[in-house]
This record gives structure tokens, C-alpha cells and sequence, in this order.
């Protein structure tokens, strides 16, 4: 048995009579909903089925009685559970409550055991989610209820990417390009496709709940997913409404604000624990770490821009946007696919003409996806190819081109004083980024 001593104050938690007495505080915790729902099973009944747990997993551990013991208080549970289900189902009580209830008491039963056995944080995680689940009851129903096909078919297809791809692709690869070697983390890599899709579906939910009540909520959380589809969907506002031009520009204000936050995101969240990298390069290697380089350039980006908008916007207005899907395997894809060209184009770039080269590819990148190229430089700086300054100048660049392709879109508006008002702040965003990166770098 694993002998690891998980500690509150003093006592140990790996001695018997404290992982007793957790696994029935534990058994009550779980019973708190049932009691407080009124069920048949409550606090006294599913504190009782944990201590059994606790005592049979003890006695299999600690004697030389057999796993048989521990098998039949398992099934004693789930033969006790089917006969509170067959009531439920002769009864007034809704069968799918009393299902709910017999697999609480099996949910009970292995917490018990977990702890028992010292896996104090499992058995802790397990009972805390299985609770939470219970008491979330109603509005799981009504989330559930309230989706339609397409974001039912969205939501699958999320967790085809997060939970059965992503477990399976390699920690560590390389690819031989000949000319040269590209190290690559293939699940990080992963994980920031499934953290843009996942931004996706939550500026979704939040855009379908709250887009009508603000022009903050459609212009920043619409632009987390796609920040040129809030200058489009501002184009439209602007034609069929010419006085609602300075909560639009407010909104492309906003979207930027967006897209400097998930950047940022980007570049500090997946760097947090780099190590040395792996790359010829010893020192940009040493170097590695969290990219605090990035902070200061793209949070002058993200205030400078709130600043404005909340200083010119006429804040009365409010606009909505609809968006199709929460997610889409296409989508997705194609970012993948922009990203592992940046990051083979870059790296080759980078081989053949330099440090230059990468910026170059950086800037082409940021017209089409600021995230892919934001993610290529970090997978680059965490393999030690890019130091800090360089990644961070990368990651601006490419920032930079997001906010002109804006500019450049807006500028296509027939409506004078939006398209100039998008232009100047523009500007001011650029020069505001620029000397935040002067004072990074010299």
C-alpha cells in the first residue's frame, strides 16, 4: 500500500483511524443532497456505506482476508441500490431520482475505499464532484435540454479533441526536415488548438446569453473567438444604423482587447513551467521559463484599448451577434494546420535567414490567425530556438497584424467617421504596443 502521510495540522492522514473517520465525514457530505432532497438514502445511510467501505478495503490491506470481502460489500451496495430503484419505479418517486440515488450509494462505497486505501485527494475530488453534480441538478437539465443539434453535435466533437486525441499523441517528437530539426511537443501542441476551441465555446454561451444587454459583452467576448467577425457584424450595424458608429467602434476596440488577452493567455499560461529547452540553441534554452517578456506589450494593447473605448463609447447602445456553431471540427483543424505551417515556416526561416525570418513569417501569419502564430513562437521558445525578447517581438508583430487587418476591413465602410475613428485608435493601439516593447527590449 502507497504510504504517502498527507497532513492536516499535525496528524497524519494515512493512520486508520483518521482515514476512517474522513471516509464517513465524507459519506455524510455526499448524503447531504439526498437528505436535503428527501430521498430514501440520506446523511445516516450514505455516511454508513463509506465506513463499510473504509473498513472492508482496510481489512484487505492490513489482513489476510481476501478481495472477496470487499466484492461483496460492493455488490451488497448495488443490490440495495436496484431495490431502492424497483421503489422508486412502484412508487410516486421519479425513477430516474431513484437511479440517481442507488448510484450516489456506489459513488459513496468507492469514495470509502479510495480513502481507505490512501488516495485521500482522489477520494476528497471524487466526493466533492460527485456533489456537485447533485446539486447542479436543475440546471444541468435545463442546459442539457436547451441545446439544439448543432451545438449537441459541437460539443461531441470538443470532446473527441480534448479527451481521445489529445491523451494519445506523443509528450515529446521532432521533425526531420533535413536541412533541419524541429523539436515539437506534440500534446502542448494540442492543448492550445483545444484551449482556442474551448475559448470558442464559452464566448459562444456567453455571446447567446448576454450579446442583446452590451456592447462589452458582444465586442470582447466575440472577439476571444473571432475578432474579425465583430468587425463584420459592426459593418452591418453601421450600414443600417449610422448613428450607432461609436459603440461600434467601441466593439472593434473591444475585439482587439480580446485578442490581446488570449495572446497573453497564450504566451504566459503555456510557458508556466517550461524547463530547459531542448533546442541547439544552449542559451536561448537556459533562457526558458514564463514569458513575462510578453505581459507588459500586450496589456498596454488590452488597457490602452479599454481606455478608449470606455472614454468614446456611447455606452446606451447595445448590439448582438449570432453566432453559428460553438464549435467546429473544421475549424479547429485548419487552425492546426496554420499553426504547424508557421511553426515549419518559421523554424526554417529562422534557419535560412535568421532571427528576421521568423518575424517575417509572424507578420504574414497575424492576417490570418494571431493565435497560430502566438502559439508557433511560444512551441519555439519553449524548445529553446527563440530567447524571450525575440518570442515577445514575435507574439507583437503578429498582434500588430490582427489590428491592421481591422483597420483594414473598417476602412471598407462607407460610414467616414467610423472607418477614420477605427484608424486612429488603431494607430494609438500600435504606437502604445510599440513603446511597451522599447521598453522590454532595450
Amino acid at each position: 500500500m502507497n504510504e504517502a502521510v498527507l497532513q492536516i495540522g499535525d496528524a497524519p492522514l494515512d493512520e486508520t483511524v483518521v482515514r476512517i473517520a474522513l471516509a464517513g465525514a465524507l459519506g455524510m457530505f455526499l448524503g447531504l443532497e439526498r437528505e436535503w432532497s428527501q430521498k430514501s438514502a440520506g446523511i445516516r445511510t450514505f455516511s454508513l456505506i463509506s465506513l463499510l467501505a473504509a473498513v472492508f478495503t482496510i481489512l484487505v490491506l492490513q489482513t489476510d482476508i481476501g478481495e472477496s470481502l470487499l466484492i461483496l460489500g460492493g455488490l451488497l451496495v448495488i443490490v440495495q441500490g436496484v431495490l431502492l430503484a424497483v421503489q422508486g419505479l412502484l412508487g410516486d418517486e421519479d425513477a430516474g431520482l431513484s437511479l440517481t440515488t442507488s448510484v450516489s450509494m456506489l459513488v459513496a462505497y468507492g469514495v470509502g475505499s479510495l480513502v481507505a486505501a490512501g488516495f485521500i485527494i482522489e477520494g476528497v475530488t471524487v466526493a466533492v464532484l460527485s456533489s456537485l453534480l447533485l446539486v447542479l441538478k436543475r440546471e444541468l437539465h435545463e442546459f442539457a435540454w436547451g441545446l439544439t443539434r448543432e451545438e449537441m453535435r459541437s460539443t461531441t466533437e470538443f470532446a473527441i479533441l480534448a479527451f481521445v486525441i489529445y491523451p494519445l499523441l506523443p509528450a515529446e517528437a521532432a521533425l526531420d526536415l533535413g536541412a533541419v530539426t524541429i523539436p515539437l511537443e506534440p500534446q502542448i501542441i494540442w492543448l492550445m488548438v483545444v484551449a482556442v476551441a474551448g475559448i470558442g465555446i464559452v464566448n459562444y454561451a456567453i455571446v447567446s446569453t448576454y450579446g442583446g444587454r452590451g456592447i462589452a459583452v458582444t465586442g470582447f467576448f466575440g472577439g476571444l473567438a473571432s475578432s474579425t467577425a465583430v468587425v463584420g457584424t459592426m459593418l452591418d450595424h453601421v450600414r443600417q444604423r449610422p448613428e450607432a458608429a461609436s459603440y461600434a467602434v467601441a466593439a472593434i476596440l473591444l475585439a482587439n482587447a480580446a485578442m490581446a488577452t488570449r495572446n497573453l493567455a497564450i504566451a504566459v499560461g503555456f510557458t508556466m513551467g517550461a524547463g530547459t529547452g531542448t533546442g541547439t540553441d544552449a542559451d536561448a534554452g537556459a533562457n526558458t521559463g514564463i514569458l513575462v517578456e510578453a505581459i507588459l506589450p500586450l496589456g498596454a494593447v488590452i488597457v490602452i484599448a479599454f481606455a478608449i473605448a470606455g472614454l468614446t463609447a456611447d455606452w446606451r447602445e447595445s448590439g448582438s451577434m449570432e453566432l453559428e456553431s460553438p464549435f467546429s471540427m473544421k475549424n479547429a483543424l485548419a487552425f492546426g494546420a496554420v499553426f504547424l505551417v508557421v511553426l515549419v515556416f518559421g523554424s526554417l526561416a529562422e534557419t535560412w535567414f535568421g532571427t528576421l525570418g521568423f518575424y517575417a513569417t509572424a507578420i504574414a501569419s497575424g492576417f490570418v490567425s494571431s493565435a497560430g502564430a502566438t502559439t508557433s513562437a511560444v512551441v519555439l521558445y519553449r524548445g529553446g530556438q527563440l530567447s524571450a525578447p525575440e518570442a515577445t517581438i514575435a507574439i507583437l508583430l503578429a498582434t500588430v497584424s490582427s489590428i491592421v487587418v481591422k483597420a483594414m476591413l473598417a476602412a471598407t465602410s462607407t460610414n467616414k467617421r467610423f472607418r477614420n475613428q477605427v484608424a486612429v485608435y488603431s494607430v494609438l493601439l500600435l504606437l502604445g504596443g510599440a513603446a511597451a516593447v522599447l521598453l522590454v527590449v532595450v
